[in-house]
């Protein structure tokens, strides 16, 4: 029986490392690696043992002035990350609201998580079809994780806005003029799903990304303008065309109708008579019987 029992707990250890092992795997693909956040506080050494102690004795002796320099406050929409002798304190971000610093030994680093909004500078693109534009465009980030933004990236902010603008560039080369006229939107998602993959090892979070203004060089746009005067003035031909043809069918079918009814003719004429009457009182008019027309016309 010992055997057995001995036998069930080695397969329950085995067990138990495997789940932990693919927790940790999972852990590992489901979140971004943090720089130093594996390192323990033990890794110190016995210098920065004493050192803590130290600063804990001085915070103790100058009782109640050191709470003026160790208690920070960090605003709602803020975070502070802490560092202990250069290394990353477990626990994560600190906030909002008080917090407590060791002096001499502890630093923070103050982290705004509001959206910030910046705009790219224009960038002269060379098209697909050949075809050099300057392009501009506003982008909206956040910061999403405060500590992985600054243990992994010197600097945020300035990695964002110029990722934004070498994005802007490889994505607009691929494209026609006429797809970036017509297609703003869809170029700004693109624009927008890339850079929020790229910056998640940043621990930013891009929200938008907009194009602002497509500006074209003034030669191509005399070009496009006598383009678009043509093709307006060859559809006006055409309607014109259109309404002269569809006009001499009603004019034709209102004859045909007219033949059919002397007494139509003669009501059409007193009609226009008295139009031209109306309109110029000085004129003279001499009718004529419509039966001497008849004659004149058979």
């Amino acid at each position: 029986m010992s055997n057995n029992k001995l036998k069930n707990d080695l397969e329950v250890g085995l067990m138990m490392a495997d789940t932990s092992n693919t927790n940790h795997r999972s852990n590992n693909d489901g979140q971004v690696e943090v720089i130093g956040a594996n390192a323990s506080e033990g890794g110190m050494g016995c210098c920065g043992f004493l050192l803590t102690i130290l600063s804990w004795i001085i915070v103790i002796c100058t009782l109640p002035f050191s709470l003026f320099i160790c208690i920070k406050v960090v605003q709602e929409y803020e975070r502070a990350v802490i560092f202990r002798l250069g290394r990353l304190l477990s626990g994560g971000a600190k906030g909002p609201g008080l917090f407590f610093i060791l002096p001499c030994i502890e630093d923070y680093t103050k982290v705004d998580l509001r959206t910030i909004s910046f705009d790219v500078p224009p960038q002269e693109i060379l098209t697909k079809d050949s075809l050099t534009i300057s392009v501009d465009a506003v982008v909206f980030f956040r910061v999403q994780n405060a500590t992985i933004s600054i243990a992994n990236v010197e600097d945020a902010n300035k990695s964002t806005r110029l990722l934004a603008q070498t994005t802007l560039r490889n994505v607009l080369g691929t494209k026609n003029l006429a797809e970036i006229l017509s297609d703003r939107e869809g170029i700004s998602q693109y624009m927008q799903s890339n850079l929020d993959e790229d910056t998640d090892p940043w621990g930013i979070k891009v929200e938008r990304v907009e194009i602002k203004d497509v500006r074209l060089p003034v030669q191509l746009q005399r070009a496009m303008a006598a383009e678009a005067e043509a093709s307006r003035e060859a559809r006006a031909k055409v309607i014109a065309a259109e309404g002269e043809q569809n006009a001499s069918r009603a004019l034709k079918e209102a004859a045909d109708t007219l033949s059919e009814s002397p007494a139509a003719l003669q009501l059409r004429y007193l009609q226009t008579l008295n139009t031209i009457s109306a309109e110029k009182n000085s004129t003279i008019i001499f009718p004529l019987p419509i039966d001497l027309l008849n004659s004149w016309v058979k």
